[in-house]
């Protein structure tokens, strides 16, 4: 059993937004996980933004076709549009969605944005790219992790990126979550993610969890996550 995960918009640096619920699964359970780079983020050997949304999951496929043996895979936010464009495979046991979407084939994730009361403000970079707009490091924080100490938030700041235009104006063509059992979590004080779209797209899983944490409780509460996933990479 493997897990991997995939981060939301905006952010680079997966890995480090996961590395506590990482490091906690592995000790409790040895299963060892890992982030998956998306390229629409500027985690390429360029360091720049390319691709989008059909870059970001066929980077998601090339994790899964590389997997020995059966997957979990962790989606955040944006990450739940790069599974359901990624499609279906055969490596993938269960997918737990965090605070994210179970979007309809033909939906895109500017879309999706679109149903927000509360929107995010991005502002185009004029060069194929958008970034968020009006934040610093303090307002940040209070928004996406206000769980979260000072010193986290403001990492947490210097991980915000570019991405891509395309990673929000592609419809989806697939809906890889459908016919998976999946698990959704419920991010119960998300400042980002209203709990009215969250509690949408979560009657679409297969069961809901909720908790009582900001927009990134695998980087704030590893605790919490890890209760979850200890029992479906067990099974």
């Amino acid at each position: 059993m493997e897990l991997l995960f995939v981060h939301g918009a905006l952010v680079g640096d997966g890995a480090w937004w996961w590395q506590p619920t990482a490091t906690l699964l592995e000790a409790r359970t040895g299963v060892r996980s890992r982030a998956v780079a998306l390229p629409s983020c500027g985690e390429t050997p360029s360091g720049r933004p390319e691709g989008g949304l059909v870059e970001d999951a066929a980077a998601l496929r090339a994790a899964l076709d590389a997997a020995d043996g059966e997957v979990v895979v962790v989606a955040h936010s944006y990450g739940g549009t790069v599974v359901a464009e990624a499609g279906n495979h055969p490596a993938v046991a269960h997918l737990v969605l965090v605070s994210s979407y179970l979007p309809d084939v033909g939906l895109s994730q500017g879309a999706i944005m679109g149903g927000e009361t509360d929107p995010v403000a991005v502002t185009d970079g004029g060069d194929g790219t958008v970034t968020v707009d009006g934040y610093d490091a303090a307002s940040f924080g209070a928004r996406f992790l206000q769980d979260a100490d000072e010193e986290t938030q403001r990492a947490a700041w210097s991980r915000v990126t570019a991405q891509s235009v395309a990673a929000f104006a592609t419809p989806t063509t697939a809906a890889g979550w459908q016919g998976v059992d999946t698990t959704y979590l419920v991010c119960g004080q998300d400042r980002s993610t209203s709990l009215g779209l969250q509690r949408g797209y979560a009657a679409r899983a297969s069961r809901t969890v909720e908790l009582p944490t900001g927009h990134h409780p695998f980087t704030t509460r590893p605790d919490l996550v890890v209760d979850v996933l200890e029992g479906l990479v067990s099974r």
